[in-house]
C-alpha cells in the first residue's frame, strides 16, 4: 500500500510518494541517452558547477553515516545500475513479483517467459477513472528463464531476457509516449511466440485480440512465431481505433534511446524529449498539446485515463509550459494599517508558542517551514522574532549535522548505500523505502532557503547535509550515488511518490501541491547557495509540476469522463485517477491534498475562472462550514475566487490550523490575495 498524504493525518498507512539531466546555468539543460552497457551515461558540464555536481556530492556522501533502514528486494535490477525508485517502471524492479507498468498508451506486464502488452480500456465511475487491463497480446521468448532491467533513460527502460547459464537472448525496450515495443535479439536468433497467429497487413503482420489490432514489423513470421535474427530487431505496435495496422507499418521505427533538453525563458520553459532511432510513432498527452512545438499531422487518437493521446510520426515531443513565480515568503507590504495591526496581533501570539519540534523527516521539516514563514511575516509587521528565529536556526543546524546519526536516533540523516539515497533516521510515511522524499525534503529546503536568503554563512553551515537532500530528489545526473531527478517524470511532467510502486495500477502521486512546493524549495535553496544552474533546473521542474497539477489533479478537463462526478482528482496513478486520499474519504481532505501547504509560490492555484474554484470549494465544504480539519486550506483556496468572502470565514478556522501553517500565515495569505 502507498501511504497517506503529507498533510497531518495519523500515519495509518505509509505513503509512496529521469533520464539524464544537467541544468546549464541560466537557460539550458541537456541529457544523453543511457544504454544498457553504460547505465549512467555521459553528462554535460556547466560553466559553473552546481553545488549538487557529482564531484562535490561524492565528498559529502563519504562523510555521512551509512545505513539501510529497510531491506528492499530488487532482484530484477542488473548490477551497476542505480536503483530506479519513484519511476513509472519501478514496479518491474522491486518486490518479489513484478507489477504492471504503463508507458502510455500501452499497458505492459512481465510473464513467466516474456511479456504482455495491451491497451487499457477506460472505465468511468462516479469516483474513479480506470484504465482496465484488457485482452492483450502475450509474447513469450523461447528459452527465456529470467529477466532483468539492464538500462533506463529519460523516457525508456530496457529489459534483458536470458536463458539459465547461457546469457541474454533478447532485449525489450519500453518507451513512454510510444505504442511500440522493440525486441532486439542478442547473440543468437530470438523466437517470440504469441497466443495467436499473424496475418498479412501490407508490409506488416497483424494479430487481433478482442477489439485491439496489434502489428509487428521486422523478423520472420511463421504462424504465431516471429524469429528475430541475431543482432536484429522487431517492433510490435498497437493501432488506434479507425487506423489500419498496414498504414502504420512504415512508421514504427525501433527506438534506441531517449534524450532530454530543456530551457527557461522569462515567461516560459521549453521541454523536448528526443527519440533516437526515430522518427517513429509517438503520442502526446493533453498537457503537451497546450504548448506543443512543431506538432505534425495527427494520425489517430488513443483513449486514456488522462484524455485523448494524439498519435503522430516524429522523432521528438517538444512543448512549452508557463513559468511560475517562486518566492520565499508572503509580501504583506501592500496591506493597510488595520490589516497590518491584525497580523501583528496574531504573530505576537504565534511566535510565542514553543511546542517541541517533531523528530521525523516529514513533520520535522514541515514545522521548520511553518515557522520560517511565520518569521518572515512577523518581521514585516514589526514583531520581534529573535527567540523563534534562534530556535529555527538551531534546529536546522541540528538536522544538518553530518555525523548526527552516530550519536542519536532522530533529527538526522543517513546515506543508504544500497538504495543510493539520503533517509531520515526516524522515517515517516515509508520514507525508508524511498516514498515521498520530495515532499519531506521540500519542506527542509524551503525553510533553509527562506532563513538563509540574506545569510550565506548559515547556508554554508547547512550545506553539507542540505546539498545532499537536494541531490537526493534532484541530482542533475546519475553518478551512481543518486539517481537523476529521483521522482520526476519528464514525459508525464510530474513526480511519482511511491519508492517501489508495488501496485497493479502503476506508480502514483497524491499531493500534487507538495510536489510543486518541493521544487519551489529547491529553487530557494539554490538561490541561497548562489547556484544558478540548480535554480534554473528547479524553475523548470516547478513549471512542469504545476502544469500537470492543474491538468490532471486540480483543474482537469473531464469532458471525456462524464460519469465522473467530481471537480478534482485525489490520487493520480499510471492507469487510474481516484477521488480519494490515502488517509480520508472526506471531500475536504481530497481538495486539501492538492493545496497543502499553500506556500508563497502557490500562485499557480489561481484561476481565470473563479467559479471553478468556488465549485471545488463548495464540493469540499458541503453543507457545513470551514470550522473543521483542513478548513484552513479550503478557505485559503476560496480566497482566490472571493477574497472578501474568505476574510469573513477566518474566525471559523481560528483554532484548527494545520501544522504547516499558523493563524498568522492563513490570515496573511487571504488578505494578500
Amino acid at each position: 500500500m502507498e501511504g497517506a498524504s503529507g498533510a497531518s493525518p495519523p500515519p495509518r498507512i505509509s505513503r509512496r510518494a529521469l533520464g539524464r539531466l544537467l541544468g546549464a546555468c541560466g537557460a539550458v539543460g541537456l541529457v544523453s541517452a543511457c544504454s544498457p552497457s553504460a547505465p549512467h551515461g555521459p553528462t554535460t558540464a556547466t560553466a559553473e558547477p552546481s553545488t549538487v555536481a557529482s564531484a562535490r556530492v561524492a565528498s559529502l556522501v563519504a562523510d555521512m553515516p551509512e545505513r539501510s533502514l529497510k531491506p528492499i528486494a530488487m532482484d530484477r535490477l542488473a548490477e551497476g545500475l542505480t536503483p530506479p525508485t519513484n519511476r513509472w517502471f519501478s514496479g518491474l524492479v522491486f518486490g518479489a513479483q513484478p507489477q504492471p507498468v504503463f508507458p502510455l498508451p500501452l499497458g505492459f506486464a512481465l510473464l513467466d517467459t516474456g511479456f504482455e502488452i495491451w491497451l487499457p480500456a477506460v472505465v468511468v465511475s462516479d469516483k474513479a477513472i480506470i484504465g482496465q487491463r484488457s485482452a492483450g497480446l502475450q509474447l513469450r521468448i523461447r528459452g527465456a528463464g529470467s529477466v532483468m532491467v539492464v538500462g533506463y533513460d529519460v523516457a525508456s527502460v530496457t529489459l534483458a531476457f536470458s536463458r539459465p547459464d547461457a546469457g541474454d537472448i533478447a532485449e525489450v525496450r519500453l518507451v513512454q509516449g510510444s505504442p511500440c515495443v522493440t525486441v532486439t535479439a542478442k547473440a543468437v536468433d530470438a523466437v517470440v511466440s504469441s497466443q495467436i497467429a499473424y496475418g498479412r497487413a501490407g508490409s506488416a503482420w497483424q494479430a487481433d485480440v478482442g477489439p485491439t489490432s496489434f502489428g509487428v514489423v521486422g523478423g520472420r513470421v511463421d504462424g504465431s512465431d516471429v524469429t528475430v535474427p541475431a543482432g536484429g530487431t522487431a517492433v510490435w505496435f498497437v493501432a488506434p481505433t479507425g487506423v489500419e495496422v498496414a498504414d502504420l507499418a512504415g512508421l514504427a521505427a525501433p527506438v534506441t534511446g531517449t534524450m532530454l533538453s530543456w530551457s527557461t525563458a522569462e515567461d516560459t520553459v521549453t521541454t523536448k524529449i528526443g527519440y533516437q532511432g526515430g522518427p517513429t510513432l509517438l503520442v502526446s498527452m493533453p498537457h503537451h498539446e497546450e504548448g506543443l512545438v512543431g506538432g505534425r499531422d495527427v494520425i489517430g487518437e488513443f483513449s486514456s485515463v488522462f484524455g485523448p493521446l494524439r498519435l503522430r510520426h516524429s522523432d521528438s515531443i517538444e512543448w512549452t509550459s508557463r513559468r511560475r513565480t517562486i518566492i520565499g515568503s508572503l509580501d504583506v507590504s501592500g496591506l493597510d494599517a488595520s490589516q497590518r495591526r491584525r497580523l501583528a496581533a496574531l504573530a505576537a501570539v504565534d511566535v510565542g508558542r514553543a511546542d517541541p519540534y517533531p523528530a521525523d523527516s516529514y513533520f520535522g521539516g514541515k514545522a521548520l517551514y511553518r515557522d520560517s514563514q511565520l518569521i518572515a511575516i512577523a518581521r514585516q509587521v514589526g514583531v520581534d522574532v529573535g527567540e523563534i528565529s534562534d530556535r529555527v536556526t538551531a534546529s536546522l543546524r541540528t538536522w544538518a549535522e553530518v555525523g548526527g546519526a552516530r550519536g542519536r536516533g532522530s533529527r538526522c540523516f543517513v546515506y543508504d548505500p544500497r538504495m543510493r539515497g539520503v533517509v531520515g533516521l526516524e522515517p515517516s510515511f515509508g520514507s525508508e523505502e524511498f516514498n515521498d522524499h520530495h515532499f519531506h525534503y521540500g519542506y527542509f529546503l524551503h525553510a533553509a532557503g527562506t532563513m538563509c536568503e540574506d545569510n550565506r554563512d548559515l547556508a554554508a553551515q547547512l550545506a553539507p547535509v542540505f546539498d545532499l537532500l537536494a541531490a537526493d530528489i534532484a541530482a542533475p545526473n546519475d553518478d551512481g550515488l543518486f539517481p537523476q531527478l529521483r521522482c520526476f517524470d519528464v514525459y508525464a511532467s510530474h513526480s511519482w511518490a511511491s519508492g517501489t510502486a508495488p501496485f497493479a495500477d502503476g506508480n502514483n502521486q497524491e499531493s500534487s501541491s507538495e510536489a510543486a512546493h518541493a521544487w519551489a524549495g529547491l529553487a530557494l535553496w539554490a538561490r541561497a547557495r548562489g547556484d544558478a544552474a540548480l535554480e534554473q533546473q528547479a524553475v523548470w521542474m516547478h513549471a512542469l509540476e504545476t502544469e500537470s497539477a492543474l491538468a490532471y489533479w486540480l483543474r482537469p478537463d473531464l469532458t471525456a469522463f462524464r460519469d465522473y462526478r467530481h471537480r478534482v482528482v485525489g490520487i493520480g496513478w499510471g492507469a487510474k485517477r481516484d477521488y480519494a486520499t490515502w488517509f480520508s474519504a472526506d471531500p475536504m481532505a481530497i481538495l486539501m491534498i492538492q493545496l497543502i501547504p499553500a506556500g508563497p509560490s502557490s500562485g499557480y492555484l489561481s484561476s481565470d475562472d473563479p467559479e471553478q474554484i468556488a465549485d471545488a470549494v463548495a464540493e469540499a465544504v458541503g453543507t457545513g462550514g470551514f470550522d473543521r480539519r483542513y478548513g484552513d486550506y479550503c478557505l485559503m483556496y476560496a480566497a482566490l475566487a472571493d477574497r472578501a468572502q474568505a476574510v469573513t470565514g477566518l474566525d471559523q478556522v481560528a483554532g484548527i490550523v494545520d501544522d504547516a501553517v499558523t493563524r498568522t500565515y492563513v490570515t496573511a495569505f487571504i488578505l494578500t490575495r
